[in-house]
């Protein structure tokens, strides 16, 4: 299954970072939150990755090349031109970097890399978030449904999409993008990590077409957007204090999202 990353935005709400390199570049620890998230899903096997970029893009595309040197230890012979790598570790990644435009949409850009995803069902997930999700059970939870786009339900007020989840039901009746009332702190809300059928590309108008209204939205109204209900860890990465804390948890003994083994 392949996992495709949101990665293209301009990460205005914390452009402290974002003036410098694109948000998922924005280092979390020592590596990027890009590197965080793909490490979630390599958890489980997946390790086929569609990075779709936009914004200082080119960093991205560097960050990979380089990546091999970035995880070694290296000694550079400069008179005879040499490099001696004395530790190796490389990560089992297919990476492949789509520019998807620079002011394309979330939908836009993830219409641009339909002929990468083929005709399985793959995730969707955006370039600044982690959670300590159960990506198997998932897909489980999305194939049981039956349903065209499926997305992970966390709760968190305020700043992102609501909707309307009747207890016992999965199917989500309605959905609102960022709404301007203030919402109630019992509402979920849109944490992304999505498993889609190709089907919904077909929601997509252009490049323009933001994924969480009209497509979202339609899918809703037609009963084939289901959600995942996630109580545990869910943390984006929105503003400079978001990603102070998730400095702090990185720093701890134990950050809820990292659910990998570094001795693998």
């Amino acid at each position: 299954m392949k996992v495709v990353i949101l990665a293209g935005g301009f990460g205005t709400r914390i452009s402290e970072e974002s003036g410098i390199r694109p948000k998922p570049m924005v280092y979390v620890g020592n590596r990027p939150i890009l590197w965080h998230i793909m490490k979630i899903y390599s958890h489980y096997g997946l390790n086929e990755f569609i990075i779709c970029l936009g914004y200082k893009g080119y960093m991205i595309k560097e960050y990979f090349a380089n990546y091999f040197l970035h995880e070694s230890d290296v000694t550079f012979n400069m008179e005879s031109n040499k490099m001696e790598v004395h530790r190796k570790k490389a990560e089992p990644w297919k990476v492949t970097l789509v520019d998807t435009g620079l002011n394309s949409m979330t939908g836009g850009r993830l219409k641009k890399v339909k002929d990468y995803i083929g005709n399985g069902t793959f995730c969707l997930t955006y370039g600044d978030g982690v959670s300590d999700i159960n990506i198997p059970d998932l897909v489980r939870f999305h194939k049981s449904e039956k349903a065209l786009a499926t997305l992970t339900a966390v709760k968190e007020p305020g700043r992102f999409g609501v909707f309307s989840l009747s207890e016992g039901i999965n199917k989500i009746s309605n959905f609102r993008e960022k709404p301007n009332i203030k919402t109630d702190k019992s509402a979920w809300i849109n944490g992304g990590f999505f498993v889609l059928e190709p089907e919904v590309i077909n929601y997509i108008e252009s490049d323009i077409t933001v994924w969480e209204k009209e497509p979202l939205v339609q899918l809703a109204n037609e009963g084939k957007l289901s959600a995942y209900r996630h109580k545990g860890f869910w943390q984006s990465m929105d503003t400079l204090r978001d990603k102070n804390v998730l400095e702090a948890l990185w720093s701890s003994d134990n950050p809820p999202w990292k659910i990998w083994d570094d001795s693998k």
